[in-house]
């Protein structure tokens, strides 16, 4: 008898209450991968969308050809700005806890996807992100201050009660405003990068998604542009294995790695340690090198882990085992950092434990600042006729009228 037509049901290697299990995942040795030349034919490189880049062994030496060389300074600076976002993140999921704030997304264990290519990209390079890139707004001047206003919705927030919490924006620092509606920021990210090409500049774009964002209709027709018209674009993808509850082999990644979708379009696709600072820095400087001698975009999978919720909306103990982060095989971005500094000679453990403590207080005292703008519960609050300002050119009749409607409610 022939065998049956069947659909696939996939599932997480691990359930609550099991042990944790990454057997999927394909890992390579540090600097195992050669780096090739940025002008490189896609043929020639279509396995760097299967293999891993990564730079840091498990002793944390800095290995092979992908090795940036950073400097001290340089890897210091990154590591004040990756503890002092595990500070912010601890800090506001604790207030909304409380009760002070009504919504927030950590970026626990993703912080080098964010460091590593903000240090390698341009000022004057546009970026698109989603929102756990909370470091790469400190590092283009937000301010840690207007960050926690605009989660506070208060009288400084530069949303002014428009947005959700940690949907930042920064025109100035070249930041787009983060969308809820999953992956418009590509095709965004792809047209800017066009247009920056037809004007002449040698900006660049960088975008970034989550996994399960790659399952979005926007996610290929953005790849379809940038890879017909070469934009000058970096698309990353941040596998953090889960999309809210659903495990990342929902969205194809048990198949083949999300970075393999890339070659497909004639884009290279390149598999990165997400967990690994000099590997996210290498990979991104690399393809915006290419982008910038118009070689084009390129697909970049930072294979990394949510170590916390989705959102302070989740509970991730229905879903993983609760011990899934601390078993991850590419470690913790911050622990892999610091023991790098530590066996260059640069850093110690009571500097770190120093370095976390001033974070913390700095972090503390910001906080008091911010909450001096206005809470939920405590003034000054929001001027609420500010609801009818920017929205318009020429405020239409009904806006007119309901905001008479207002005044006149307010005069009895």
């Amino acid at each position: 008898m022939s065998a049956q037509p069947k659909i696939h049901i996939p599932h997480p290697t691990a359930r609550p209450g099991e042990a944790p299990d990454f057997s999927y995942l394909k890992l390579s040795d540090a600097g195992s991968v050669e780096r090739p030349p940025t002008d490189a034919a896609l043929q020639d490189m279509e396995h760097l969308a299967f293999d891993l880049v990564r730079v840091l062994d498990d002793e944390f030496e800095a290995q092979g050809q992908w090795n940036p060389e950073l400097g001290k300074d340089e890897l210091l600076e990154a590591l004040k700005l990756m503890t002092l976002v595990r500070a912010y993140d601890d800090r506001m999921l604790r207030m909304q806890r409380q009760g002070k704030i009504t919504f927030y997304m950590q970026c626990l264990g993703e912080e080098a996807t964010s460091i590593g290519p903000g240090m390698a990209l341009r000022d004057s390079d546009m970026c698109f992100p989603h929102y756990r890139q909370q470091a790469l707004y400190l590092m283009r001047g937000t301010g840690l201050l207007n960050m926690m206003c605009h989660c506070l919705s208060n009288t400084r927030d530069f949303c002014r009660g428009r947005q959700m919490p940690v949907f930042y924006q920064h025109a100035e620092g070249n930041v787009f405003t983060i969308s809820g509606n999953l992956t418009t920021q590509y095709p965004q990210a792809v047209g800017w990068a066009m247009a920056a090409a037809i004007k002449g500049s040698d900006d660049i774009a960088a975008s970034w998604i989550g996994d399960g964002s790659t399952a979005e209709a926007d996610f290929h027709q953005a790849l379809t542009f940038a890879a017909v018209y070469q934009a000058p674009v970096i698309l990353n993808v941040v596998n953090n294995q889960w999309a809210i509850s659903t495990f990342q082999a929902f969205a194809g990644g048990e198949l083949r790695p999300f970075a393999a979708r890339g070659p497909g379009y004639g884009i290279p696709g390149l598999r990165v340690d997400g967990n690994d600072l000099l590997a996210t820095y290498a990979a991104t400087q690399w393809a915006a090198e290419r982008a910038r001698n118009g070689g084009g975009p390129t697909l970049i999978e930072f294979v990394t882990y949510r170590g916390g919720a989705h959102s302070t909306s989740d509970d991730p103990s229905r879903y993983r085992p609760k011990d899934e982060w601390s078993a991850f095989p590419l470690g913790d971005p911050m622990v892999r950092l610091k023991g790098h500094l530590e066996r260059l000679g640069h850093w110690s453990e009571q500097e770190q434990e120093d370095l976390e403590a001033e974070m913390k207080q700095h972090v503390t005292d910001t906080w008091k600042e911010a909450c001096s703008y206005g809470t939920m519960t405590e003034g000054p609050f929001l001027d609420p006729h500010e609801m009818f300002e920017d929205l318009f050119e020429e405020m239409p009749q009904h806006l007119k009228e309901q905001q008479a409607e207002m005044l006149a409610l307010e005069e009895k």
